[in-house]
């Protein structure tokens, strides 16, 4: 009985919620955020990585840079509010986001700067297709398919880490137990940034991957 109660008790430490965030947040890329350590990716868009270049007119243009300043303009008009949908293989929280009415996904199709991801959704097909016939953002001209300038072009940070279940946040392997529900509780406990196999590191907070929880953000 006792042992029951304790199980009991232990699964009450880990919400099992979505982790939906709120408040400023820093664009990391076309389709990235950060909202003071927690990572988010936006959900069903694929925008240009930051290095990225597209052709326009028989000229070369930072198309990857173009998309984050725009994601960026974007963001500055209010508090950033985003509904958890999964977890990427990256630990990144993935996300429907909006600034008031207006959804952030969405908007960066429309704006022609991110495609729609049709891996993972088909929500914004009807949105690229208005921004293909309209010819505008990456449709001016010729462009690499985000996806296929990142398997050409990997990064150390895009090696994936162990996902991590939507609405089921992993739980601490550590012995003390030590459960953190995101950067902003584990900065106010004084215990960021967490190395993987300290107590409290998990997944879902090392947006990079690179075994470094709740690091100061650095930018790309």
């Amino acid at each position: 009985m006792r042992s029951t109660i304790a199980a009991l008790l232990l699964l009450s430490a880990y919400p099992a919620e979505a982790q939906d965030v709120s408040g400023p947040a820093r664009v990391v890329d076309g389709d990235s955020l950060d909202f003071g350590g927690i990572a988010v990716r936006i959900y069903g868009i694929d925008a240009p990585e930051l290095a990225q270049g597209c052709e326009r007119s028989g000229q070369s243009w930072p198309c990857g840079r173009e998309a984050a300043a725009k994601l960026a303009e974007l963001v500055a008009r209010g508090s950033v509010a985003c509904e958890q949908r999964d977890y990427d293989d990256h630990g990144r929280v993935v996300s429907t986001c909006r600034v008031g009415s207006t959804d952030l996904g969405e908007a960066m199709v429309n704006a022609g700067l991110a495609v729609a991801f049709t891996q993972f959704s088909t929500q914004y097909v009807g949105a690229e297709a208005r921004a293909r016939d309209a010819r505008v953002g990456l449709w001016a001209g010729s462009f690499q398919m985000p996806a296929d300038y990142r398997a050409a072009n990997p990064r150390k940070s895009d090696r994936p880490v162990e996902r991590a279940r939507a609405v089921t946040p992993q739980r601490s392997n550590a012995p003390s137990g030590v459960y953190y529900r995101n950067c902003k509780d584990a900065r106010a406990a004084g215990a960021a940034p967490i190395y993987r196999g300290q107590p409290g590191y998990r997944p879902e907070m090392d947006g990079d991957g690179d075994g470094i929880a709740c690091e100061p953000y650095r930018g790309q």
